[in-house]
């Protein structure tokens, strides 16, 4: 590596510390390097600007033509990090596609004929379900969570027609979810499901039915975490659409 000479002392000392290190660099995240260096991230980042690079990651991937065999482990971390932004990507265009532009039509005129919402949801889907019912309370419309089994089986007993229900839940097999859509079939309450399992029990008793697309991978199969992401852009979506039609009729 030639020696720099537009450098601040920050960086000629990372520069150094680089050129001493070559061989473990296409192993050292950012963050690592510079703590190992005692510089800022920032300091990385303008170092390989100035030595012509787009950033650290690019000049990473020039070592491999000095010392390909010890960056192979890099590669395949790069790999691994593209599948994962794909699979994100996969749900998000699957779940837009899926959507319709009349059912969220008669949803939002469903919404704003409502008395009240009340939203549903168990595990993490009720990070969605709180996101949810505080922008219908910002927006001036009734709405109230309940992620309590219990309750949620002994409020869907008592629900008006004049309300409607939301329900949140990526495999729509909830069993208490289900007592509620049953409960609100019963009385006569609309029922809205966002969900990922179009043949569940709960997508089954709904009358208004929104299917994200779920990937079958997860990066931590040991436990049921599956990513929430298809029910939290069909939410938005809702949201949103619920946002434009409130605007254009006042």
């Amino acid at each position: 590596m030639n020696k720099p000479t537009n450098l601040s002392d920050s960086e000629s000392y990372l520069w150094q510390y680089i050129n001493n290190h070559l061989n473990d660099i296409p192993k050292l995240s950012i963050v690592t390097l510079s703590e190992l260096a005692n510089v800022s991230t920032a300091t990385v980042v303008r170092t390989m600007k100035k030595m012509g690079f787009e950033g650290y990651t690019a000049f990473k991937h020039t070592l491999k033509f000095a010392n390909r065999d010890e960056v192979i482990s890099m590669d395949i971390a790069d790999s691994e990090i593209k599948k994962a932004i794909n699979k994100n990507k996969i749900e998000v265009l699957n779940t837009i596609a899926n959507l319709n532009s009349d059912v969220i039509e008669d949803t939002i005129q469903t919404i704003q004929s409502a008395e009240r919402i009340l939203i549903f949801a168990r595990g993490f889907s009720v990070w969605i379900a709180k996101e949810m019912s505080i922008k219908f309370q910002l927006l001036d419309k009734y709405s109230e969570l309940h992620d309590d089994p219990n309750i949620i089986k002994i409020r869907s007993e008592s629900i008006k027609k004049e309300d409607i229900v939301i329900f949140i839940s990526l495999g729509g097999e909830t069993e208490e979810l289900v007592v509620a859509a049953k409960n609100c079939q019963k009385n006569g309450v609309h029922t809205i499901t966002l969900t990922t399992n179009e043949h569940s029990r709960l997508a089954q008793l709904s009358d208004t039915l929104f299917i994200g697309h779920k990937s079958s991978q997860t990066y931590i199969p040991e436990y049921e975490v599956h990513s929430r992401l298809p029910l939290s852009i069909i939410s938005r979506i809702i949201i949103d659409a619920y946002v434009i039609r409130m605007s254009s009729s006042k």
